[in-house]
């Protein structure tokens, strides 16, 4: 994760809404944040479809959003980066 002081993203608004559908870019492994899971476990597929639950911040900097991985049963922090959006794609 990168902690570039030039980015503050919190000073625009979320790239995602609670709610909305959204897909994983990549595969993300357990960092030591996911409950019940080994760290280093992989915990989302890339290409994975789960929604937004929430949207917290990070180092007063970062939005990260939580999302919610039905297939993989999971609750993952995420990054905008880390995912696409599917409702967007929709309503373009």
């Amino acid at each position: 994760m990168s902690t570039d002081d030039r980015e503050i993203e919190i000073y625009s608004p979320p790239a995602f809404e609670p709610g909305e559908k959204v897909r994983a870019r990549k595969h993300i492994r357990n960092d030591g944040t996911v409950p019940g899971r080994e760290i280093g476990e992989r915990v989302v597929n890339k290409g994975e479809v789960g929604y937004v639950r929430d949207i917290g911040t990070f180092l007063q900097q970062f939005y990260i959003y939580a999302v919610e991985f039905v297939d993989s049963r999971s609750i993952v922090g995420m990054r905008k980066n880390e995912l696409d959006s599917l409702d967007k794609e929709i309503h373009q």
